[in-house]
């Protein structure tokens, strides 16, 4: 957890330009960055930003084979999918706790663990795989 809530405009400007911490840019840091650059662009630009601006995070910190498109995209889509006009960052992470849960990841939900592990899925986007 940070030791203060930095503004939207504070994260987003930090995550791009790559002064975050790493050790301050977790799970729920990036579901939130997810949350505002949909705010901000249509769902295809916002994808395209925040997996451009997530490989240069990952790179800068000398870990870009930590990338994961898959997880990448699964989550800008279920995040997308549950977002309803209006409603700011903190009303979504109380109405959608599952989404911030990274140990219990709802990927989980629509992928196969092996699928999830698979090099493919971290190099391209891989449908879900398992029956709901």
């Amino acid at each position: 957890m940070l030791s203060y809530e930095m503004t939207d405009v504070e994260l987003l400007e930090r995550f791009e330009n790559g002064s975050i911490a790493a050790d301050s840019f977790h799970h729920r840091e990036h579901v939130r960055v997810v949350f505002l650059y949909l705010c901000r662009f249509p769902v295809l630009e916002a994808l395209q930003k925040f997996a451009s601006a997530l490989k240069r995070f990952a790179s800068a910190e000398g870990k870009s084979n930590r990338y994961h498109e898959t997880i990448t995209w699964g989550y800008v889509f279920l995040v997308r999918e549950r977002m309803s006009r209006g409603q700011d960052w903190k009303c979504f992470a109380a109405a959608n706790p599952d989404l911030l849960n990274w140990e219990d990841s709802i990927l989980r939900k629509y992928y196969r663990e092996e699928t999830l592990k698979s090099e493919k899925a971290r190099q391209v986007f891989v449908m879900p795989d398992k029956r709901l």
